[in-house]
């Protein structure tokens, strides 16, 4: 159902990205699964590099946490094979690479959370940090760790 649901807006789950460095995107323990931070790889490809504020709209970082978050849920479902079986997003942050001065790093974590949202409904209502950083892996315009509970 999920899937079908992701379908029903227009995305599909990519295949699980590899990870950049020494870590797995994504840990199972007791009914919870954490994922690794998830950057906008599509088809092996950064979508989505530079600051926001200064190489990039608010818009364009909301779409990047939102190809962030959909790559978190590739992560999840190779850990438990199938995304019927989250019961709730619980913790979502987003990491924003951000222009000096730039404060909006809330309105560019929306782009997940209204993802999230979408998807799972009141299952997807979570708490959330939203972060303003220096820097991130590969330049990259965001970057997302998605916490779970499954059934």
């Amino acid at each position: 159902m999920v899937e079908e649901k992701m379908k029903e807006f227009g995305f599909t789950l990519p295949e699980t990205p590899k990870p950049l460095a020494a870590y797995i995107p994504a840990i199972r323990t007791g009914d919870y699964v954490y994922t690794s931070g998830q950057v906008p790889f599509a088809d092996g490809e950064l979508m989505y590099s530079g600051k926001i504020g200064f190489d990039l709209t608010i818009e364009e970082g909301q779409k990047a946490a939102e190809l962030c978050a959909l790559n978190g849920l590739s992560s999840i479902k190779s850990e438990i094979g199938d995304l019927n079986k989250i019961e709730q997003i619980v913790k979502v942050t987003v990491f924003v690479n951000s222009a000096d001065g730039f404060t909006d790093q809330p309105k560019v974590a929306n782009g997940a959370s209204e993802f999230l949202g979408k998807i799972f409904g009141e299952s997807g209502k979570h708490v959330r940090s939203a972060v303003g950083v220096n820097e991130l892996p590969a330049d990259s315009a965001v970057e997302v760790e998605i916490i779970v509970k499954v059934k």
